[in-house]
């Protein structure tokens, strides 16, 4: 049985994370780091926990459990492992965006490893610390990698996608606030959101010679949970050559299927699986990609890349069933 830690409990992320790890048959958790929530029970900042567990938050730090999970803002991971030493056993997960990137990989010796199953599951494996991908990037990533992969990347790639409203964290803001988000719709960051790093690094990793625009413009949703993408990009090949290298790539992908029928939200809200559906409309070809942002796009890869680290299968502890009504 794996002894867990998770730093940064209070957010939405780790309550997802702590749902699943409390179903996960092969761990325990030991500790939920908060300093704000310190002897207060799991349940009572995440409500769907009650009845489920009697765990409380705590302020101390078990510095030898099997695996530690970050779940900190952005840019805090790092200040958190510079004040905190854990076992060079230790296996560290990591949910914010603070080594996802070439140039941040490299941390007083812990070498982080990017956490995209489908990009590179053998390296997942044997890795020892992982950068957990953004939401965004993963449902962009899983949308493209599959013509990098065969170097056919070759023009401006165009997306437009929307994420609810679980996307922006417990923090409220101007427009996180349910009197903004009901019955409206708005863009932001457009063409500098920070998932496009990491976007970029993939695509690069995978075809070299791609040197085009990647044209991403993010959207809020007026719902709670999830993001639902279309992309674009002039494809020379037919729409049955894009089917077959889609579904070539993902063949042994435990969680990303493409579908035959067009696609919704709705089909993996609670779920950990990427969707995917493509079109051809004149030289363009449409790549549409759904997945739940704190599932597939956070926890639930959290623990799909826990799995592939410590050789336990794929899916353990995510078999979910999407809410479809």
């Amino acid at each position: 049985m794996l002894e867990i830690g998770i730093i940064g409990g209070a957010g939405y992320t780790a309550g997802e994370l702590i749902r699943l790890l409390l179903n996960h048959p092969e761990v325990n958790i030991n500790f939920v780091y908060s300093t704000s929530n310190a002897g207060n029970k799991l349940h009572k900042v995440h409500k769907d926990l009650v009845g489920s567990t009697e765990i409380s938050f705590t302020s101390q730090i078990n510095t030898k459990v099997d695996t530690l999970f970050l779940c900190l803002g952005h840019g805090n991971s790092t200040t958190f492992l510079e004040n905190n030493n854990f076992s060079k056993n230790t296996k560290i997960i990591d949910l914010s965006n603070d080594f996802r990137l070439f140039a941040d990989k490299k941390f007083e010796g812990k070498d982080f490893v990017y956490g995209l199953p489908e990009l590179d599951k053998t390296v997942i494996k044997t890795a020892k610390y992982i950068a957990n991908p953004g939401c965004f990037a993963t449902a962009l990533q899983l949308a493209i990698l599959p013509l990098a992969a065969k170097g056919l990347l070759n023009n401006d790639i165009h997306i437009n996608a929307v994420t609810g409203a679980t996307g922006a964290g417990t923090s409220l803001s101007a427009t996180t606030h349910f009197t903004y988000r009901d019955n409206n719709f708005s863009h932001y960051k457009a063409f500098t959101h920070q998932h496009l790093g990491e976007i970029n690094q993939t695509v690069n990793q995978l075809q070299a010679s791609f040197n085009a625009e990647i044209n991403f413009v993010p959207n809020r949703g007026n719902f709670s949970r999830g993001i639902f993408a279309t992309t674009y990009t002039k494809y020379d090949g037919s729409l049955d050559d894009a089917i077959k290298i889609y579904k070539e790539y993902y063949k042994n992908a435990a969680f990303t299927f493409v579908s035959d029928e067009e696609i919704h939200l709705k089909q993996v809200v609670n779920t950990n699986k990427c969707l995917i559906h493509l079109a051809k409309h004149g030289t363009k070809l449409l790549i549409t990609s759904t997945i739940d942002n704190l599932l597939k796009g956070a926890s639930g890869q959290a623990i799909q890349n826990l799995n592939l680290m410590y050789g336990f299968e794929e899916t353990l502890g995510l078999n979910l069933k999407a809410s479809y009504f």
